[in-house]
Formats: structure tokens, sequence, C-alpha cells
């Protein structure tokens, strides 16, 4: 189950924090009735550089969130206030989630190449005492990078030199994955990673989505990661879709300076690689959408609102890795298939 809070606009921060913290344990509270538990958060600050500190001292961290692996994320929620969540709730998970930073002296000096090796070699030795392989149990990252006009390259860069030497290539497979502009709490880390992994999967579990008639494969334009993932999981199917924007089957950006038809195009293109893997859209969890431009929430917000009502989302101030996408989005569906036949 998944569950997105947003503070009240005009508050300070701390009252804002307060009240996220009421919604979640609120929420959770009726989740335990259910027999479900808090496995995965994301939180997201307007300005993480001065309210992280603050974050992690409040009780809401110190006591709910530091038990399980949160991730904290400089991206703005575009709705104009200073905190929201993503959460997820479960009675077991069967996933690792490790939010990986830098440290200021690791990142002091390096660029976003040498940052994104250390964060990827951090994760490797993490995984090497289960004697977990990025090619086995990988399944998703989050790449959140500072000034992404400026420092994406080095970041494909490093992530196709990582894979290249662990096996992982056009003709294997990639992971899903969304690279787009965020914040760390370290001032001088270009790079932060969320890595996602599955300890019990096998090759056979995994299917990787497509779409050709609507969007190319990315190692067409020299980036390393799959549109979308499909994993088996017990008698159920979790999709992962990658961040997605409005490109053709060429890789060419549809309609630059129209959010509204870009919305529509990025959505065209999700509903096709849902359905690739046999998945609908009553099917998805929720969407993180991310905006260029704060002045375009107003479409946005109201288009979603009015086309999938019941599907929560959240809105994000965070730029995409090409200039010319207004918007990009991401979502997770859910498939249960034991007694289908």
């Amino acid at each position: 189950m998944y569950h997105i809070i947003n503070a009240s606009r005009g508050l300070s921060f701390t009252a804002q924090l307060s009240e996220v913290d009421r919604g979640l344990r609120v929420w959770l509270g009726e989740e335990e009735k259910r027999g479900r538990r808090l496995v995965y958060c994301k939180v997201f600050l307007s300005d993480i550089l001065n309210q992280y500190q603050s974050f992690i001292d409040s009780s809401l961290y110190r006591e709910v969130l530091e038990p399980v692996n949160s991730t904290i994320v400089g991206q703005t929620p575009a709705a104009g206030t200073k905190i929201a969540m993503l959460a997820s709730s479960a009675a077991m998970s069967e996933m690792l989630f490790h939010p990986l930073r830098l440290t200021e002296a690791e990142a002091f000096g390096q660029s976003s190449y040498l940052q994104t090796l250390l964060l990827f070699d951090r994760y490797l030795k993490l995984m090497a005492p289960s004697h977990l392989a990025m090619k086995d149990h990988l399944v998703r990252t989050w790449i959140y990078v500072a000034d992404i006009d400026v420092n994406y390259e080095g970041v494909v860069r490093a992530r196709n030199d990582v894979f290249r030497r662990y096996g992982l290539t056009a003709d294997t497979h990639y992971v899903a994955s969304t690279g787009i502009g965020g914040y760390t709490s370290t001032r001088h880390a270009t790079v932060g990673i969320d890595f996602l992994t599955c300890p019990t999967a096998r090759p056979a579990d995994f299917f990787y989505l497509q779409a050709l008639d609507h969007l190319n494969p990315t190692h067409d334009y020299g980036v390393a990661f799959e549109r979308g993932t499909r994993l088996q999981l017990g008698g159920g199917q979790q999709f992962y879709i990658s961040g997605t924007a409005s490109i053709d089957r060429h890789g060419n950006i549809l309609y630059p300076g129209d959010v509204l038809r870009q919305t529509q195009r990025l959505l065209e293109n999700i509903g096709a690689l849902l359905a690739n893997g046999g998945a609908r859209w009553e099917n998805v969890n929720y969407f993180i959408v991310y905006l260029r431009d704060f002045s375009d929430f107003t479409v946005v917000n109201e288009y979603l609102s009015d086309r999938f009502p019941c599907v929560p989302f959240i809105i994000l101030h965070a730029k995409v890795c090409r200039p010319g996408w207004l918007i990009e989005m991401e979502c997770s569906a859910s498939r249960f298939t034991v007694g289908l036949g």
C-alpha cells in the first residue's frame, strides 16, 4: 500500500514537519490494524541544506523513519510546501532499499563521474557479504543529480562503465531507473543514488518491458537503463516504470514547449510499457511527476486529478535530464496473479 502525505502551505518548516508526522502516524496506525508495517519512505524537502538537520533530529525521523531505510531528497514539492512524503507499507517485504550518499570529504573536488563510481562501489561492497550480484538482484535505481544540465553526462558515462564491467549490456539487460535533478544534504555532492534490490530474485523472475512502437531502447542514444521492469514475487508481479518522457520511437522529443501534450504523450508511453507486461492503469500504485518549471503545476495537477482520480500522485520541481523535456513521470504497479489462468 502506498500513501502520499502533503503538508499545508504557508506554515513554517517545523509546523509542516509536525503535520506530516501526525499524518504518517495516523496512517500507520490504520495499516497496523491490517497487518502491515512501514517498509519504505521517500521524503522530499524544499531546501535540504537548511532543513536536513532539523529533519533528522525530529521525532518523526528518530522514532519512525530511521529504522527503515528512508531516503531524503532535495526536490521541492510543486504544490508549494516545504515537505512531502511517499510511504509504503506491507505485511512483509522481500526487497532491500539502500539510499546511498557521499560525505563532504568524499564529494569535495570530485566530478559527477567519480562520485557515481564511488556510490556504485559502495553498493557493491554492501552486497558482497550476502553474495548478491548487481546483474542478478538489482531491480531499480533512482539517481539524483545536482545541476543536471551540467552533471548528467558524467553520471551516464560512469553508469555505462560500471554496468559494462559487471556484465550488464544491451544484449543482457540493464535495470529500471530514474535519473533526475535533485540534491542531497552534502553541499558538494553532485550525485546521490537509491538502490532497490531483491535478494530472492532469479533471472526467470525478471521481464524487461518494451514498447517499440512508442519509444526506443535507451542504448540507442548511449544510456544504460531499462524502460521498465516486471518482477515476479510470489503470487504477484511488481512493475517498476522508469522515468518516462514525451518521446517517439526514434527518441525524438515530441511537443516541445507544450507541457499538457507532453504529459499526454508520456502517459501513452507508460501505458504501452505496462501493457507489454500485462498490466493496466488500474494496477498503478502511484505516480511521481517531475516538472522543470513550477509554473506548469496547475495544468498538470488538474489534468492528472481528472484523468486518475483514484491514483495518488505527487508533483515535484526537478529538472529532467534533457532540457526539451518539460515533464517526466515514473510509477509502480502491482498485479496479483494467483488464481489467474
